[in-house]
């Protein structure tokens, strides 16, 4: 099994920026990504990243904005969001897996075994 805990969260004023980190435990997993779920909408995929390769992908609306990394040694995932706005105000969760077919993309949530219970980002304006 694998646990994930997020933290980095908090307030930020409009073009702040900000870092995530999520810490992993348990098995080796094969991908991780980071998802959020502004107030009164869908949870929407922010970014992923393959363990072992370190391939990444993000969601096309956030790229140049966010990146993302991790270490395997801390086995810690980061995300790292610049320029931020009050829209990117959200809970943002860690998600994780320890097997990927490779059929469907890494931006479905149904790709991701375990989550995390969330951080909150507010951007105030």
């Amino acid at each position: 099994q694998v646990q994930l805990i997020e933290s980095g969260g908090g307030l930020v004023q409009t073009g702040g920026s900000l870092r995530l980190s999520c810490v992993t435990s348990g098995r080796t997993l094969s991908h991780a990504g980071w998802f959020r779920q502004a107030p009164g909408q869908a949870r929407e995929f922010v970014a992923a990243i393959t363990w072992r390769g370190g391939a990444t992908y993000f969601a096309d609306s956030l790229a140049g904005r966010f990146t993302i990394s991790r270490d395997i040694a801390k086995k810690t995932m980061y995300l790292q969001a610049y320029g931020l706005g009050p829209e990117d105000t959200a809970i943002y969760y860690c998600a994780a897996a320890t097997f990927y077919s490779g059929v469907y993309s890494l931006k479905l949530e149904s790709q991701y075994e375990t989550w995390g219970q969330g951080t909150q980002v507010t951007v105030s304006s």
